[in-house]
Order: structure tokens, then sequence, then C-alpha cells
């Protein structure tokens, strides 16, 4: 089997990806910042902060593919010292990185990107991987910027290139606006969102990895964008009542006019959190699932019990 190169192999989504390419056989090197107990079955390197500067040489040493899914996450509020942080590991750093793999003769480097490349929201249709890119904050910018860098190091190389976008991931370890949702069906506060009538996309951690686990092993280029979501675009009423079901909660629904609650999470700092939970962003991924014979592997219910399991587990 071959030998996988995993960045952000300590996270949020790498850790279970370790896991689970160690499963099907591969052999799994996991690139992470510091020194950690290793992941069982998992080779561990050491390379340090992500950036123009990061020496890849010895982790890259007989890889034939490279799963890069380290980066510096979205944070709400933009400043200069955000956007610089952006482009250093995510722009900079993945360039890096694309050219070192490049060079070591991987053959197929795929890199976990984000819908904001597309944008912040929809109206009249879903997002498409044709769509002209249009991010609307540094961390989208950065993320473009990174796709961008690693088609031009891969030119002129048998490097394939793919790159996912998906929309919000969540799964054990969630954190932000869908854990706050968790916290607050779970302490059965009254939430104001019964009167918002919107759609928006979600992608399990799961079906993340299984459609990475599939690019890592289809017969085919994979070169091309790649749009993942569950296939159940959702209302925000809708999705806290399905994590009310998965943690056996009553939801309690008041019906606050979407205009007032935009007001008043201004008012309160937290226009942007209530901006998202309000809007639309919906993700065709009908492309990626004919194209690759796929389809994700767990419902969106399915995997929302599996992620108040571990809510349970983790905050009960």
């Amino acid at each position: 089997m071959n030998t996988v190169l995993v960045t952000g192999a300590s996270g949020f989504l790498g850790q279970p990806l370790c896991a689970e390419l160690v499963r099907h056989g591969h052999t799994v090197r996991a690139a992470v910042r510091t020194a950690r107990p290793a992941l069982p079955g998992v080779q561990t390197m050491v390379t340090g902060d992500i950036g123009a500067l990061t020496e890849w040489r010895a982790a890259l040493e007989g890889v034939e593919m490279v799963v890069h899914a380290a980066a510096r996450t979205h944070v709400l509020r933009d400043s200069a010292a955000n956007a610089r942080r952006y482009f250093e590991v995510n722009a900079q750093g993945t360039e890096h990185l694309a050219r070192a793999a490049a060079a070591a003769g991987v053959r197929r480097f795929i890199y976990l990107s984000s819908i904001k490349v597309n944008g912040e929201s929809t109206t009249e249709q879903p997002y498409r991987s044709d769509d002209v890119p249009c991010p609307q904050d540094d961390y989208g910018r950065s993320k473009l910027q990174a796709e961008i860098s690693l088609a031009q190091a891969a030119q002129g190389t048998s490097m394939e290139t793919a790159i996912v976008r998906p929309p919000l991931i969540y799964g054990p370890g969630v954190r932000a606006n869908f854990l706050r949702l968790m916290h607050w069906v779970d302490r059965r506060r009254p939430l104001p969102f019964g009167a918002i009538h919107n759609a928006r996309s979600l992608v399990s951690v799961w079906t993340v990895n299984d459609l990475l686990l599939k690019l890592l092993r289809h017969p085919r280029s994979v070169t091309g964008v790649w749009l993942v979501a569950d296939g159940e675009d959702l209302a925000t009423p809708d999705l806290i009542r399905r994590i009310g079901r998965s943690l056996e909660r009553e939801v309690r629904l008041l019906r606050v006019p979407r205009a007032l609650l935009l007001l008043g999470g201004s008012l309160a700092g937290k226009r942007a959190d209530l901006a998202r939970l309000c809007g639309s962003l919906q993700v065709d991924a009908a492309p990626t699932r004919r194209a690759l014979a796929w389809a994700p592997p767990l419902s969106l219910d399915e995997a929302l019990q599996r992620t108040a399991a571990w809510y349970v587990r983790e905050y009960r």
C-alpha cells in the first residue's frame, strides 16, 4: 500500500483520517507541530510550524501521497495580524509543501480547502466547483491563494492535485457555532430561530474523510476541485430539532424576526455568528458523487447521533 503523509494529523479531522488510512492498509506518516504521543500504527514526524521555511525533506522521503489538512483556522474577527498568519500558514505554507512534494516525487497531493473560497452565502443556487471564486474575508482569500499556489507548484510535474472544499464540518471535537448549538439544546434553552427560513449544507468528519480516502485510492486522475456535503440541506430550526433528537432533549424555538436577531447580534458584537445561523449556504456536491461513483457513508442523522454520543461523553 502507499505511504501517505498527513498534515494536521493531531487535529479534529486528521486523527480519525489517520486511523482510517491505517485500517485500510496504508503506511501513514503524521506531520505534527510538536511532539505528542504517537497514534496507533502511525509514524510521527515533528515538523514544527507550517510556513515558507518548514523543512519537509525527511517527512516526504518515500511518500507517494499527501493529504494537507493543516491550516490556520478561521476566526470571526479579522485583523492585520490574523491576515498575516493566514497567508503565512495557509498560502505560503501550502505552496512550500507542494513544491517540496513535487520535488520529492509525490504522485498525488490532496488539499483540504474551504467553501469560503466560493463565498459566504448563497441565494438562488448552490455553490458549484466551477464557480468563479469570491472569498469575502482573509481566511477565504488565504485558502484561495493556497489553491492557486498548489496548481502552480504542480505545473510541469507529474503530481496530481485534488482540492476539497467542505462547508461546516462537524463531528467529535467540533467547536464554534455548532458546539454552541449543542450546548444550548442540551441545556434546554429557548432559541430564537423559529422564524428563520434558510438552507445550509453541512458535512460530517466521517464523510469528508471517506471522500479523502476515495481520492487517494481512485484509479484515475483526481486533479480538480471537489465539493462535499452530507447531501441534505437544513434550515437552522430543522438542524436544532435534529440535534435535539440526537441528544434526547426537547427543543424550544421562539419566532423572532430575522432583522431583530441580526440587530441584537450587532449590539452584542455577535453579528457574524448570527448571520451564519440565519443565512443560507448550499453546496452542490452531486458532481463529486457522480464523477467518483461515491456517496456519503452516513446519513446526516446517523452522523448527528455519533456526534451526540461524543458530546454526552465530554460534556454531561
